[in-house]
């Protein structure tokens, strides 16, 4: 694993019954197999919410940190047939393990991510089911949910483009780049759901990247107050995606 991602001396490998799993001993200690399950936290009290698309999350509520666990699920036609199952090419190429260690390396250098905390896959043959579990953001809604409330100031369609920025300077092409998957907190712009997505060299990609955000957020203004996304808003966010990529001093994404 680590001869493609160095993931570091907290990060603990470990075979389970069927399959492996990677953990942050760091950030857990008493970490165990049963963290996947969603039995395991109903049963401790912790289990504080669900939220279901094409895969489940799972809430989890723990003295020292919130989480979300997700199991991973197949969307669109091949749903039908396969539902959570994908085909095993390797250990590394797994969803599970691929994502957590992108976005475990996208968190040392730095970007606005969930922090990773684990992730596991159990093989069935050719076939195998994966989760992963991530630190809950805290105060955040997407901006799918804020432009469903209300009109956004300008500055946080700059901060929205300066975030993107980070990331395709860095060469990360999220593969679902979406108003979902763009988190507003009270400090910062966040990016999340990793899954399929990979590190390239500068290319059309980036442009590509921005026409998927700019459908996202025609497709989710449809239907609410012409104010709510206007040219003016897609311009603030190309502003900030053009000017340096470094985190201004200070900046936040301001929703009030």
């Amino acid at each position: 694993m680590n001869g493609i991602w160095p993931l570091g001396s907290s990060v603990k490998h470990l075979t389970i019954a069927g399959g492996a799993m990677l953990y942050n001993a760091a950030l857990a200690r008493n970490f165990s197999p049963s963290w996947f399950e969603p039995q395991f936290w109903t049963e401790r009290g912790e289990l504080a919410g669900t939220a279901r698309g094409r895969g489940t999350a799972h809430y989890v509520r723990t003295a020292e940190r919130d989480l979300v666990l997700r199991h991973y699920r197949r969307g669109g036609l091949a749903a039908r047939v396969f539902a959570d199952r994908y085909l095993w090419r390797g250990e590394e190429r797994t969803r599970p393990f691929a994502e957590w260690a992108l976005t475990h390396r996208l968190h040392l250098a730095g970007l606005p991510v969930p922090v990773p905390i684990a992730a596991r896959y159990v093989r069935h043959g050719r076939l195998y089911r994966g989760d992963i579990i991530t630190e809950r953001i805290a105060s955040t809604g997407s901006l799918t949910e804020a432009l469903r409330s209300e009109a956004l100031p300008l500055l946080t369609w700059i901060s929205i483009g300066r975030c993107i920025r980070r990331f395709h300077d860095l060469g990360v092409c999220h593969a679902d780049l979406n108003a979902h998957n763009v988190l507003l907190g009270d400090q910062a712009v966040y990016l999340v759901d990793f899954d399929r997505c990979s590190l390239r060299a500068d290319g059309l990609w980036r442009d590509g990247n921005l026409v998927r955000l700019r459908r996202s957020l025609e497709k989710i203004s449809y239907g609410l107050p012409a104010e709510r996304f206007t040219d003016a808003d897609w311009q603030a966010l190309l502003g900030g995606y053009r000017q340096s990529s470094a985190p201004p001093a200070g900046a936040a994404a301001q929703h009030t």
